[in-house]
């Protein structure tokens, strides 16, 4: 009689997949605690680290757009450009009505001021939104980004307070938008080129959101305070929830509009920008306090974004799948 011997296959430690938005989420946490523990690790590395950490965030955000544009096809540009427009649209909506509201009772919630909601939450983190689209979402989601690109910076801010008005669009805003329409020109002309690339897409992703961590520090949390956490958790959750019911009413998976429920890094200097228009009323400790709340809350919607996304997806890809069994 013939022994034979199993093989067992060693189950691994750790599962990324076991976390939801993991391959944006862990990246991005470890950057960020490296950063925090060693605040100038990389500084003091230089060359290729510093360059693929904290000095390439612009590149490969850049890079990893172009990729993104390769996987979209001509024929769902439109459909993409709704879907982003729909997306945009609700949120800057809510948002302002929101701060409007907060501004006439008082502009002061919980210590959170209507500038500061509208600093926070009228932009998106669009390099995390395209991540999360890259793995969740489908063609048109992903595409939805050249429009969602579109609302940056503290314009939406300055026209909704009368502080400034809205500066020409400028090449800044161009360049944003570029990587992704010349990946789509690539991608439909030359189809070897789009198979070539798209494989790349979840290794650009991790390594994208790994040094946009290594920018961020967790201190930016306790600077800002209960209220910047709050401010997190409104935007990533509250202000989330008419985007996906909208998003469902017209046709999309809901996905895109909890994933374009942040807060962008960049969104950090509209404070500064507020208070360069008017240094009497935004300037001071009340530009102190409204950059670390709103810093806080950047950090808070790229750890909750990425989970309350992944909730949304499997949520209604379930109950799709179970309409879709009903009628078969």
């Amino acid at each position: 009689m013939s022994e034979t011997t199993a093989v067992e296959e060693k189950k691994p430690f750790f599962k990324m997949n076991s976390i939801p938005g993991a391959t944006i989420l862990v990246p991005l946490l470890l950057g960020c605690l490296l950063n925090t523990l060693f605040p100038d690790l990389f500084s003091t590395l230089g060359s290729f680290t510093l360059g693929m950490t904290q000095n390439g965030v612009s590149p490969l955000v850049g890079a990893f757009l172009l990729i993104v544009g390769t996987t979209i096809s001509f024929k769902s540009a439109p459909a993409a450009a709704a879907r982003g427009a729909i997306i945009i649209i609700v949120k800057q909506v809510v948002v302002i009505a929101v701060a409007l509201l907060v501004l006439a009772t008082g502009n002061n919630f919980c210590g959170l001021s209507a500038m500061v909601i509208l600093a926070a939450c009228t932009g998106a983190n669009n390099a995390m939104y395209a991540g999360l689209m890259g793995t969740m979402g489908n063609e048109a989601e992903r595409g939805a980004v050249a429009i969602t690109t579109l609302v940056v910076g503290p314009p939406v801010t300055m026209i909704v307070l009368g502080a400034a008005g809205q500066d020409s669009i400028g090449w800044t805003l161009v360049g944003a938008i570029l990587p992704i329409v010349v990946g789509i020109i690539l991608g439909n002309v030359f189809p070897s080129f789009k198979k070539m690339m798209a494989p790349a897409l979840t290794g650009v992703i991790v390594l994208t959101f790994f040094a946009m961590g290594s920018t961020m520090t967790f201190g930016q949390l306790i600077a800002g305070g209960v209220p910047g956490i709050l401010l997190g958790v409104i935007c990533s959750v509250v202000f989330a929830i008419p985007t996906v019911i909208v998003d469902r009413l017209t046709g999309g998976t809901g996905t895109a509009g909890a994933a374009i429920s942040s807060c962008a890094g960049a969104n950090v200097a509209t404070p500064a920008a507020m208070a360069a228009t008017d240094e009497g009323l935004y300037g001071g400790e009340v530009l102190a306090v409204a950059t670390a709340q709103v810093a806080a809350c950047a950090i808070v919607t790229a750890i909750l974004t990425p989970i309350v996304t992944s909730w949304v997806h499997k949520h209604f890809e379930a109950q799709d799948a179970k309409k879709a069994a009903a009628t078969a």
